[in-house]
């Protein structure tokens, strides 16, 4: 058997449990805190907590509330990261993984599929409690993404979670009994979760998803009494009558207006009391099909489609939008702009502004302020066709015509549905104001599926995407970047063969951290991207990573799993990479233990 210190590369091939065994047989002693002793010693997370976490803690789902995703951690550098091992691993339920582990005080909360919950010792793997929500059997049948969830949230004695039949629920931290369980909507309706809740206020606020599935008038975020549940203000994604921006419909009417889902969770400025979220695409996905194109010339009507693609900033205390700012207007391509929204501050023409950051499905970085929402600045990171150009003044998109769809003809669009990037989320390391970014560069042949006549639109995006390589493309379709923000050059890119499907996990020594659809997981140096560390997991690696410590010792968290609809969808493209069908794990990666 290899000793303790075998390498990551070493164990590549080996069965997960092989190296469990392995390691329960090689692992020195350590003292570590018993389950019972670290329930016991569980802190409330206080709503400071929140707002200035322990740096071995991650209470969130991009740990901060400014969505960085970054660890200020540092005990794993560029010098000894090449020593990274196992330390442990867990199983979880069969099928995509796509979740955020959420730390505090030395206990690991993981949801996974089919909405199993586990708390974990976050140093041994033991577990402490689990909950298994009772699904409507007709649910688990349908299976696909509609059973995943891609966070969670804590605060005071709550952990608190999403689930696929649309409740919020709270269960308690130390033991896992559910202690308020809050119906948002009727799960046989479409309505959907896929991101988790966000607490800001003592409230628990949460976007919806699944309004692609033919549900009239689209989604909504709402927020949430963190005591009992009780819903304190809505939200709706798409502009309804009475909202000075329902007239950018076209003349659709409300109940012929579909989609706009929450696909990611918030942000939150304690400063100015915003939360921030972004809003995905309309639907039926082909604007011809559902009525916003062309535009009609009626006074006062437009066909932007709000708040498709947008950034919405919210007033936490009364629900009220504070501004909107639409990133595409009309989208007719699967193209949303619906992801994480980092609140960073940085100079700008020679003067501090705060601003909200975010990249959607074109790969396109965009600022703008997050006070008024005026636009501030663009940079272009792939190979993309539908925006012809961008004003540098306003940041008004000209898009390009030949890239539209029309019923009963083919476009091609670079990138395509699953997005030049994902819901894999980019971060930020303020220390070198250096974003980091999963990206993929692809194209594909989109093609409208129109209705028959006199048939119902009953959901679904109505269009079908041959997808293929760039024009001209070296084979390569994953890429991790380094964009300075201060003057937006990119430091390094990484190129690779496979698709990129993880977040990306910077830390303060020095590291960036991301995965593939190959059950890939590296460890780059932030400054230049040179692949300081990897290996080679069980299944696809298309998650959250996240770092934390305890008892001084730091470690790196990461779940992987076959089923993401992206991951499946990029896979198209890279036929060659074959992953098992099962094997949803949790790994845990550490330095050895001197001595």
């Amino acid at each position: 058997m290899p000793p303790l210190g075998t390498p990551a590369s070493a164990m590549v091939g080996m069965t997960v449990s092989a190296l469990v065994s392995l390691l329960l047989a090689g692992l020195p002693a350590r003292a570590q805190p018993t389950s019972a002793e670290l329930t016991r010693s569980l802190r409330p997370v206080s709503e400071d907590m929140l707002l200035h976490p322990d740096p071995g803690d991650w209470l969130m789902w991009r740990r901060t509330y400014d969505g960085f995703g970054y660890s200020p951690l540092k005990q794993i550098t560029r010098d000894n990261v090449k020593n990274l091992q196992v330390v442990w691993a867990w199983s979880l339920p069969s099928g995509a993984a796509e979740g955020t582990p959420i730390v505090h005080d030395g206990i690991l909360y993981i949801g996974s599929y089919g909405d199993r919950v586990q708390a974990l010792n976050a140093a041994t793997g033991d577990l402490i409690w689990e909950y298994r929500r009772d699904l409507p059997p007709k649910l688990v049948e349908s299976g696909g993404n509609d059973l995943v969830k891609r966070s969670m949230a804590i605060f005071e004695d709550k952990l608190l979670i999403s689930t696929s039949d649309v409740h919020l629920v709270a269960l308690e931290a130390k033991t896992g009994k559910v202690l308020w369980d809050h119906a948002t909507a009727d799960w046989r309706q479409g309505w959907r979760y896929t991101a988790g809740p966000l607490v800001a206020r003592g409230l628990v606020i949460q976007g919806m998803s699944g309004c692609g599935n033919g549900q009239p008038g689209g989604c909504f975020i709402s927020a949430h009494d963190a005591n009992t549940g009780a819903e304190k203000w809505r939200v709706w994604t798409i502009a309804h009558p009475g909202d000075p921006n329902s007239e950018s419909w076209n003349g659709v009417p409300l109940e012929a207006r579909h989609g706009d889902s929450v696909w990611a969770g918030g942000s939150f400025d304690p400063q100015q009391n915003l939360v921030f979220f972004g809003v995905g695409e309309p639907y039926p996905w082909i604007a011809e099909m559902r009525g916003t194109l062309p535009p009609k010339a009626s006074p006062g009507t437009t066909n932007s489609a709000l708040y498709s693609d947008s950034t919405l900033a919210i007033d936490v205390a009364t629900g009220k939008v504070r501004w909107h700012y639409q990133h595409l207007q009309n989208d007719t391509w699967d193209l949303d702009d619906a992801f994480e929204q980092m609140l960073v501050d940085l100079p700008f023409k020679g003067t501090m502004r705060k601003m909200v950051v975010t990249v959607g499905k074109l790969g396109i970085v965009e600022a703008v302020d997050r006070s008024t929402g005026e636009w501030l600045w663009a940079q272009e990171t792939v190979p993309q066709n539908v925006v012809e150009s961008i004003d540098p003044k306003t940041g008004a998109k000209t898009i390009s015509d030949a890239t539209i769809p029309h019923m009963g003809q083919s476009t091609l669009n670079c990138p395509s549905d699953p997005g030049a990037r994902g819901w894999p989320a980019t971060a930020f390391n303020p220390d070198t104001q250096t974003l980091f970014l999963p990206l993929n560069e692809f194209c594909a042949f989109t093609t409208p599926v129109p209705l028959e006549p006199g048939q119902p639109y009953t959901g679904g995006g109505r269009s079908t995407f041959s997808r293929n390589l760039v024009p001209g493309s070296d084979g390569n379709v994953g890429r991790v970047d380094a964009l300075k923000l201060t003057d937006r050059s990119t430091t390094w890119s990484f190129r690779q063969r496979a698709p990129t499907t993880s977040a990306v996990l910077p830390t303060a020594g020095g590291i960036v951290f991301a995965g593939g659809w190959d059950r890939e997981f590296r460890a780059f140096d932030g400054a230049t991207g040179k692949v300081l560390w990897h290996i080679r997991t069980n299944n696809a690696v298309n998650s959250f990573p996240i770092s934390y410590s305890v008892n001084g010792k730091q470690y790196i968290a990461l779940p992987v799993g076959n089923g993401s609809g992206q991951g499946q969808e990029l896979a198209t493209l890279a036929p060659d990479v074959a992953l098992p069908d099962d094997g949803a794990v949790l790994w845990v990666f550490a330095l050895p233990d001197k001595g």
